[in-house]
């Protein structure tokens, strides 16, 4: 088993903007939102137990916008799982209107336990309403629209409490075949494919299984990963994941506390001995 305190790594939270296109209404000009900053670390009292998130309008029309704030947690592979926890937060105003070119500071302020033993994870939703603003369409003068996307933004909270630390370990590391990771490809790309397009062929790789014993979280795209082995025909192998190579294969490979865990499997390109010793550590 490989061991990797890990310190003070992976303390800034890159999980970036979550944007949702929740619907689309014909029309003749559309909103635009603005929300930073998308990641906010806070304590569990004291000063650093609110954030100030802004809301900006970058649209041509008054935007209503409203809030709510869900906790997130991610199982063993990988999918997130989201649960209304509106009650850990004191949020103002949770609605709100924003003037064109103006802003809007909401405050998110903890309230959930002082005591908490681990960081948690939420996310506050930022959504624009479907609210008509402008007098002379209520009035019925204007037959127009003027919203055609509604736009919801994520930002990302994380609550730690004082002196939270991951601690991370290689819980086990085995050869296997696996798929290399499949590129974003625009939606009229994919339609535009042949349909007896192959789907793409395992590879030779390792799939790992990391526990986080700490007591804040880790991201594992966050350091260098070295693997280390024999390949089957008896020669040395090591081979070094650069960051942005971990997040093309893992993505951002969020790790929770007490007692997370997740699988990861990458590709190595050459076969891998599993009767001779193996290991992987992550280095800044």
């Amino acid at each position: 088993m490989t061991k990797l305190r890990l310190a003070g790594l992976f303390t800034k939270l890159r999980m970036g903007a979550v944007l949702l296109f929740l619907g689309i209404i014909a029309s003749t000009s559309a909103l635009a939102m603005r929300v930073s900053p998308m990641v906010s670390e806070l304590s569990t009292s004291g000063g650093g137990a609110v954030a100030r998130i802004e809301v900006g309008n970058v649209g041509s029309v008054s935007m209503p916008f409203e809030t709510k704030i869900t906790r997130i947690d991610f199982d063993e592979s990988g999918k997130l799982i989201e649960t209304p926890a509106d009650d850990d937060f004191i949020t103002f105003p949770p609605q709100g209107l924003v003037p064109v070119s103006g802003r809007q500071v909401v405050r998110v302020q903890w309230i959930g336990r002082p005591d908490i033993p681990t960081s948690q994870a939420y996310y506050l939703w930022v959504r624009q309403l479907p609210v008509e603003t402008n007098p002379q369409k209520i009035q019925g003068t204007d037959a127009s629209v003027s919203i055609d996307i509604l736009y919801t933004m994520k930002a990302l909270i994380v609550v730690a409490p004082p002196g939270a630390k991951p601690d991370v370990e290689v819980v086990s590391l085995v050869p296997e075949m696996v798929l290399p990771p499949v590129p974003d490809i625009d939606p009229a790309l994919k339609a535009a494919e042949p349909a007896d397009a192959k789907p793409p062929e395992p590879q030779p790789g390792v799939k790992v299984v990391v526990a986080n014993k700490g007591t804040r979280y880790a991201l594992m795209s966050g350091a260098k990963w070295v693997v280390t082995a024999t390949t089957t025909d008896g020669k040395p192998f090591e081979r070094t994941y650069g960051n942005e190579e971990v997040s093309q294969l893992v993505g951002v490979g969020y790790l929770a506390p007490a007692g997370g865990k997740r699988t990861f499997s990458i590709p190595t390109g050459v076969a891998l001995d599993p009767a001779k010793p193996m290991t992987m550590r992550f280095i800044r």
